[in-house]
């Protein structure tokens, strides 16, 4: 096999501070012809907006790539565990997305 065609191992450094992780419950794409921007946001019941807990910037491509990897995963996950219900799919759903003020039945 060619060199360049070997799978290159890759040794990621996950800092102490960033190892617990920020939990959101909301994200807001933007883009511009040479990058896209995704806010990562935390949605709290009852407040009239959402705080932004990350951003993370990364060029088109990377972007189609991080798409990918997520279509991968997602179905490795819903291979394991079942379909993910989303708002359009699920039977008690309103088109919303985060918390809803109304009790689910």
């Amino acid at each position: 096999m060619e060199r360049e065609n070997m799978p290159r191992q890759l040794q990621i450094e996950l800092p102490p501070d960033v190892a617990e992780g920020i939990y959101a419950n909301f994200a807001v794409i933007t883009h511009s012809p040479s990058e896209f921007v995704i806010d990562f946001a935390r949605m709290v019941p009852g407040a009239p907006k959402a705080k932004v807990q990350g951003r993370i910037i990364m060029t088109p491509m990377n972007a189609k790539m991080l798409l990918k990897a997520l279509e991968d995963n997602i179905g490795k996950f819903e291979a394991n565990f079942g379909e993910i219900k989303t708002p359009d799919k699920h039977p008690n759903a309103k088109g919303q997305i985060g918390f809803s003020n109304e009790p689910s039945s």
